[in-house]
């Protein structure tokens, strides 16, 4: 899986993983979804009589499609609609999302840690990431936006497995007067559970069955630099992506003592310190209503 989750810790990730049998799997109709949207001979038709059966899937995808993050100039009533507009790859992450956000419900693991805002969290990234994608031409915004979702399920997986010892991952984490971190979570957990949530995500989605770069971008989003060159820049667009949604106002941040982002991103996802300046100064308004579409 990665260079650093080898051996013994792998063998934990999975044992982990495993130990939660309701999360290894993905609701039927998602996966449904993702083997028609994975199926080059399968039509927005085939896409739309599923999530037609489900009515709560059609309001989240109108819901979504209308939001200021789409910016479209009217309202929207029609799935048939919705789904010609947003293209099947977004149908199939708003499939995803919702499920995800079932996790992340009634998710209070221990002082500091709320799981709703784990999940504004990772829906910001997933804009930002889908963002900076589309903006600077680094890889699929789709796929993007994806592995955004995704990039911190480790920390789900491990407060279903064991509440008790997730609390102990945060008991002697100090924050500063401004909520930052003053240690580093990654250390804690793997102290504390032998692995820390990347390894867990990274384990967690190719059980699922998810591209490569999803699972490199959960692995690795905290050190890319060990992502191999000619593989996607997709980790590289997380790790970007992630410090800027810390960065937002009440932004989810106890495993980042630093908000920098390593200088080697600028090469492997081919922009300047001033357009990723930029590019943050600028965020679009329709990440906030994007979030909103998604709560959990």
């Amino acid at each position: 899986m990665t260079p650093r989750a080898s051996g013994h810790s792998r063998q934990i990730a999975n044992t982990i993983v495993d130990g939660i049998s309701h999360m290894a799997t993905l609701p039927e109709v998602t996966l449904n979804i993702i083997e028609i949207v994975e199926d080059p001979t399968s039509s927005a038709s085939d896409l739309h009589r599923v999530v037609a059966r489900d009515p709560a899937l059609t309001s989240r995808v109108l819901k979504v499609v209308n939001s200021a993050f789409y910016g479209l100039p009217r309202q929207v009533g029609s799935i048939n609609r919705a789904i010609s507009l947003l293209g099947l790859n977004a149908v199939k992450n708003i499939a995803v999302a919702a499920s995800l956000g079932r996790i992340f419900r009634g998710g209070t693991g221990c002082a500091f840690f709320e799981a709703r805002e784990l999940w504004s969290h990772s829906v910001a990234t997933a804009a930002t990431a889908s963002h900076i994608a589309r903006e600077f031409g680094a890889g699929s915004s789709d796929e993007a936006f994806l592995a955004g979702l995704l990039h911190d399920i480790g920390f789900m997986v491990a407060l279903q497995y064991d509440r008790a010892r997730f609390a102990e991952t945060f008991s002697s984490l100090d924050l500063d007067e401004s909520g930052a971190p003053m240690s580093e979570l990654i250390d804690r957990e793997r102290a504390v559970v032998g692995v820390d949530h990347q390894d867990l995500g990274a384990v967690l989605c190719e059980k699922w069955k998810f591209p490569r770069a999803l699972v490199s971008a959960a692995a690795h989003h905290h050190d890319p630099t060990v992502v191999p060159v000619d593989q996607s820049p997709i980790p590289w667009v997380i790790h970007v992506a992630d410090r800027c949604a810390a960065s937002m106002e009440g932004g989810f941040r106890l495993d980042l003592p630093e908000l920098d982002v390593n200088p080697a991103c600028y090469d492997a996802i081919g922009i300047t310190p001033a357009a990723l300046q930029g590019f943050v100064e600028e965020l679009p308004d329709g990440i906030d209503e994007i979030e909103l579409s998604m709560a959990a």
